[in-house]
């Protein structure tokens, strides 16, 4: 607990006096663990709850006598505790509003009492009493340091041994215990925490800088640092304040505000008590919320700041990437030598006056795409790409239904977005389908021709007849690819994709029920992204009525399919707005059942899942659901009983747990236990992805062992005799494979009757099942007596035969498991009269490292048998 509270927790950084414990989220979670602690103390510890404290803890409370009931002694203005130690002292005293407490039994029953209001009096005690351990063990016993472990602690205690030490020993090993326990949510927190850095705050300080200056056009009046002096790690705050993290200090002048003395730190900005009038210094003492970056905090400062910065959003935005790419920008220089020289004097008149050559840039921006589509220099392409992005998304953009031609130009561009490969990694996306149109001359079906004529009342209808039409053509089999190709031909789409832009509630649900029909199909998937209905979709995800966001996230679960379509949902926001919806009913489904939800709430949040579950497939989108806090909310849904919510939410985790941050926050969000409880399901969907979710996470030690103590290591050996459903049984076997490189665990499947189970699916499986299975074995097979029992089973035969394939991943895993085997002489020599050896020195020759490598370790034990067998002779 010392280590935690000296070096983890956040206090305020008071230039006089002690400082306070701030109410961060952090601190919040540090005090509530203690207070858990405190209160299952005198339960899980009765004898230790009696213990004296060498010194009281005091602290000032706000509670008041009478809260106290049995057990003490109340007065007007004081309370004494029944209970004394040996001398006839109280264990508790209460002198309004001074309070002094010296065991634990008395912590725990305080707290009891406190009730609402515990946090207020932990954070008092811990304020008060900055070394507690101090207190309760006395300062001999003060051993909560770094490097400080149990057996230092026994050290010091051993002494003087006696029933009083032995009781004392227990307490320091409990709150060294609870110390490390601290220091681990702390290290979790901080590792899942976004944080700012030195270069991040220069960078957003010399863009507002040039949009700063007179004018009511400009964002701010001025910003300038309050020291002209830069460190070499980039910061400009004084050295005793860099080691709480602060970076640096900016005076702000706002156009509606008097100026404000702001700290730039590494966990976030906030104001600060600003200079002093005499001699000029800086009050360091936090005035108000921390906040995630400057820009953010201006806003919630300044409605002026606010405004202007909204007009010039994109232009701030643009500059922004281009400060956030240095390292391409210096490998860009030669190529861009020339383009430099033809916009060098354009870029002189931004920095003079960057208002009027954004004016002058509009103009430009709207030209024909045709332009676009016959360029071929890339840097052209991105220009006109980034151009056409800031008119979709300007100021000057209306509101009204756009028109074909709209449609087409908004196509152009995204063709050039297309070519644009800066803005997404995702190596694993599908490929966009070709677009077949039909021939003029081919047989269409009658369902093609009434569609037409549906369609032709939907353009020209009014309100009533739109409704009519909508709910007319959905009495068609839109699963058909003849129905959905009909109403793109004439036209359709652009029609139902403007009608999610009127004020007419009955028309967009009706539009889109029809595209989220239609949206199956991947030409259509690509024809609404083409057209714009991305972006559109998105600004519904706001609406407050509930039946709309449920409609248009299962929409963009449906077209974001391909990469193209997976950035444009995160381009326009919508990453944000579908976590959003996760927080159906805004309670916490652990603490009410589900049967008190609101049907509607629990769609809500099941359709955006959905959509979520279809744009992880992107890193980037990833990443953007962790910033927006996705992952608590994903732990939540996953507490529910509603098995069409769980598989998306299960189905997103299992996307995002390839990532080494996620599977930290999915450990400290004790997800595990739920993933293992949902293997029992009857629903092998979710069965399916529960496994490749575990298969997953468990790369790290700690997952295994956290599956293994919550019961899901015998579900997982109960389904792989479920051969029926291959890719579940991929999952399955991936799962076992990640779980056996535990030994505790190849122990439980021993007992499981796991080994032979896999030997038995060594035949008649497609690869991904295989490279699984044969993985699990290489990682059992590491014990003498599953040697054993996979040679009894009959599993050499059937490993030395896939030593003959081709894929790579798989001729790792068996000549990992060859090589095992070999070990004991009596599967060695089924190996040899099988012809694996030579199969061994044959793979030396693969084009590929990892399966030489794996070879020539398996060869080793083939050696050392060979000559054992030598000597013998």
């Amino acid at each position: 607990m010392g280590v935690a509270l000296t070096r983890s927790a956040q206090w305020t950084a008071a230039g006089q006096g002690t400082g306070t414990l701030e109410m961060t989220p952090l601190n919040e979670t540090i005090l509530n663990e203690i207070i858990m602690f405190v209160e299952s103390f005198i339960h899980k510890h009765p004898q230790e709850a009696n213990y004296v404290f060498v010194e009281p803890l005091e602290w000032k409370t706000d509670l008041d006598p009478s809260a106290f009931q049995s057990g003490y002694v109340v007065s007007a203005t004081g309370v004494v505790s029944e209970e004394v130690d040996k001398n006839g002292q109280p264990l508790l005293v209460l002198s309004v509003p001074q309070i002094q407490i010296r065991s634990f039994g008395q912590l725990s029953r305080l707290l009891f009492i406190a009730k609402d209001t515990k946090l207020k009096e932990a954070q008092a005690c811990i304020e008060a009493n900055r070394n507690p351990v101090a207190k309760i063990l006395g300062m001999d016993c003060n051993t909560m340091k770094e490097d400080s472990s149990l057996l230092n602690i026994l050290d010091k205690m051993t002494e003087d041994y006696g029933p009083e030490c032995e009781i004392k020993m227990k307490i320091a090993i409990l709150l060294k215990q609870l110390d490390l326990h601290l220091l681990d949510h702390c290290l979790k927190y901080i590792l899942l925490e976004i944080r700012l850095n030195p270069w991040a705050v220069k960078n957003d300080i010399e863009l507002l800088k040039r949009f700063s200056g007179k004018g009511e056009q400009t964002v701010l009046e001025s910003i300038e640092y309050t020291s002209d002096y830069e460190f070499s790690n980039g910061c400009r705050a004084p050295p005793w304040r860099q080691l709480h993290g602060e970076i640096c200090y900016v005076l702000v002048k706002p156009h509606d505000a008097q100026t404000l003395c702001v700290t730039c730190s590494a966990e976030g900005v906030f104001l600060n008590g600003g200079k002093t009038d005499t001699e000029g210094e800086i009050n360091y003492e936090r005035k108000g919320a921390i906040y995630k970056d400057l820009v953010t905090f201006l806003k919630d400062k300044s409605a002026k700041f606010s405004e202007n910065m909204s007009k010039q959003q994109n232009r701030f935005s643009e500059q922004q990437k281009k400060k956030d790419q240095p390292n391409e920008a210096h490998k860009k220089q030669e190529a861009d030598a020339s383009r430099k020289a033809n916009t060098g004097s354009d870029q002189s008149k931004l920095e003079k006056n960057p208002i009027n050559f954004g004016k002058n840039l509009m103009t430009k921006r709207l030209r024909p795409s045709l332009y676009w589509k016959t360029s071929v220099d890339s840097n052209d392409c991105r220009t006109a790409l980034r151009d056409t992005q800031e008119i979709k998304h300007g100021g000057r953009i209306e509101k009204s239904a756009p028109s074909v031609s709209s449609r087409k130009t908004l196509k152009s561009a995204s063709k050039v977005e297309e070519i644009d490969s800066e803005s997404s990694s995702e190596s694993e996306e599908d490929e966009e389908p070709p677009d077949h149109r039909r021939e003029a001359n081919a047989d269409l079906p009658s369902e093609y021709w009434q569609i037409q004529k549906v369609v032709k009342y939907l353009k020209g209808g009014n309100q009533t007849a739109t409704v009519i039409a909508l709910c007319s053509m959905k009495d068609f089999n839109l699963a058909q690819e003849t129905c959905q190709l009909a109403i793109r031909d004439v036209g359709g789409l652009e029609v139902l994709i403007n009608l999610l832009e009127t004020d007419e509630v009955r028309c967009k649900i009706g539009s889109l029920k029809i595209l989220k029909e239609i949206s199956h199909n991947p030409q259509i998937r690509r024809n609404i992204v083409d057209l714009g209905g991305l972006p559109i979709m998105v600004n519904i995800l706001d609406s407050p009525h509930k039946s709309l966001k449920c409609l248009a996230a299962e929409t963009i679960a449906n077209v974001a399919k391909f990469r193209r379509a997976r950035r444009a949902v995160r381009y326009h926001g919508g990453i944000t707005k579908l976590v959003a919806l996760l927080d159906c009913a805004q309670n916490s489904i652990e603490h009410y059942p589900s049967s008190l939800y609101d049907e509607k709430d629990v769609e809500v949040a099941r359709c955006g899942a959905l959509a979520l579950w279809s744009c992880s497939k992107s890193y980037l989108n990833k990443e953007a659901i962790r910033k927006a806090g996705g992952i608590p909310l994903l732990a939540q849904l996953l507490k529910t009983s509603h098995e069409n919510m769980l598989i998306p939410v299960v189905g997103t985790l299992q996307e995002c747990a390839s990532e080494e941050n996620y599977r930290a926050a999915i450990k400290a969000e004790r997800i595990i236990e739920n993933l293992v409880k949902n293997l029992n399901s009857e629903n092998e969907q979710l069965q399916e992805h529960c496994a490749m979710a575990i298969y997953q996470c468990a790369e790290d030690e700690e997952t295994r062992d956290l599956v293994r103590l919550h019961g899901g290591l015998k579900p997982l050996a109960s389904l792989l005799n479920k051969t029926d459903n291959k890719k579940r049984l991929a999952a399955v076997t991936g799962a076992v494979w990640k779980c056996s490189i535990s030994k505790e665990n190849v122990t439980k499947f021993l007992e499981y009757r796991v080994i032979e189970t896999l030997v038995g699916l060594l035949t008649d499986q497609p690869e991904e099942v295989l490279v699984n299975v044969v993985g699990a074995l290489g990682e059992c097979c590491q014990e003498y007596e599953n040697r054993v029992l996979v040679r009894k089973c009959g599993g050499i035969q059937p490993l030395v035969k896939l030593l003959v394939g081709t894929n790579q991943a798989l001729l790792v895993n068996v000549t990992k498991a060859v090589g095992a085997c070999a070990v004991e002489p009596e599967s060695m020599m089924i190996i040899d009269r099988l012809d694996g050896v030579r199969l061994l020195w044959s793979l030396l020759k693969n084009p590929h490292p990892n399966v030489k490598a794996s070879a020539a370790w398996a060869l080793c034990p083939c050696i050392e048998n060979a000559k054992k067998q030598k000597g013998n002779n």
